[in-house]
C-alpha cells in the first residue's frame, strides 16, 4: 500500500511516497484501535466522576497515556468524544438486555433482571455510568441518548408483556414505563453515591412494591427469586 507524508522544515514542502507492508498496516490499525479504546475509557472515567463541563481534553489524553494530537486525530471535539462514550454505553446496555431476555422465562422477569443488571453495571462499568451521567447532564446540548434508549426499551417490553397477558388489566403502559424508568434512574443516582442502594435487599424491595401493581399473576415469587442470582451472574 502506498501512503504519503509531507516533509517539514523551511523551504518548499515535498510530498514523499513510501510503501507500507501489509503487516505494518495491520500493526498501525491495531494500535489505532487500542488508542481509541483507551481514549473512550479514560473519557468515560472522567465524565462519570467530573461531569461533561469539568472534564478537559488534556486531562483525558493524559489519563489515556496519549498525546493531545492523537486525541484530536480520533475525535474532533469533546462533544464527539462524549458521543462515542454514549454509543459505547448504549451498546453495552443493549447487550446486557439481550442476555437477560434470552435467560428469562417471562417478559416481566426479563424486565426485572435487566433493570437489576443495569443498576449493577452503573457501579461496575465506568462507560455505562458515564453514559447515564452524560444523558442527564444539562451542559450537553445533544445528550439524553441513554435515557431515551432505556425508556424506549422499557416501553416496548411493557407493550409486549401487555399483549402476552402478563400485566394487570388496569395497568397503563405509559404509567408503568414512567414509574420504572424514574425508579431505575433514581436508584442509579443514589447508588453512585452509596452502593448500599444497589444491594439485593434494596432492589428486591423496589420490585416487591411494584410487582403487585404491575403483574397480572398474583404469584410474584418467580419474578423476585432470581434477582440475587441474576446480579451474581452479571457481575462475573
Amino acid at each position: 500500500m502506498l501512503s504519503t507524508f509531507r516533509t517539514g522544515g523551511p523551504g518548499p514542502r515535498v510530498v514523499v511516497l513510501y510503501r507500507l507492508r501489509e503487516g505494518d498496516l495491520m500493526v498501525m490499525q491495531a494500535r489505532a484501535v487500542r488508542t481509541r479504546q483507551s481514549l473512550v475509557q479514560a473519557a468515560a472515567e472522567l465524565f462519570a466522576a467530573e461531569g461533561y463541563a469539568r472534564a478537559s481534553l488534556p486531562v483525558i489524553s493524559e489519563r489515556a497515556g496519549v498525546s493531545t494530537g492523537a486525541l484530536h486525530f480520533h475525535f474532533a471535539s469533546k462533544s464527539d468524544l462524549a458521543g462515542e462514550v454514549e454509543r459505547a454505553a448504549a451498546d453495552s446496555v443493549e447487550e446486557l438486555a439481550q442476555r437477560c431476555r434470552s435467560a428469562a422465562d417471562t417478559l416481566l422477569q426479563s424486565l426485572v433482571h435487566t433493570a437489576c443488571g443495569l443498576l449493577l453495571a452503573v457501579v461496575t462499568d465506568p462507560v455505562i455510568r458515564a453514559g447515564f451521567r452524560l444523558s442527564g447532564d444539562p451542559s450537553r446540548k445533544n445528550g439524553a441518548q441513554m435515557l431515551q434508549w432505556w425508556r424506549a426499551w422499557v416501553h416496548d417490553l411493557i407493550v409486549q408483556a401487555q399483549r402476552e397477558g402478563e400485566l394487570a388489566q388496569d395497568v397503563s403502559v405509559d404509567a408503568a414505563t414512567t414509574v420504572i424508568v424514574a425508579a431505575t434512574a433514581g436508584f442509579e443516582v443514589l447508588g453512585a453515591a452509596d452502593r448500599d442502594w444497589l444491594s439485593v435487599e434494596r432492589v428486591t424491595q423496589l420490585w416487591t412494591f411494584l410487582l403487585p401493581w404491575l403483574a397480572g399473576s398474583p404469584d410474584h415469587a418467580p419474578l423476585l427469586s432470581g434477582i440475587g442470582e441474576a446480579l451474581d451472574e452479571l457481575s462475573e
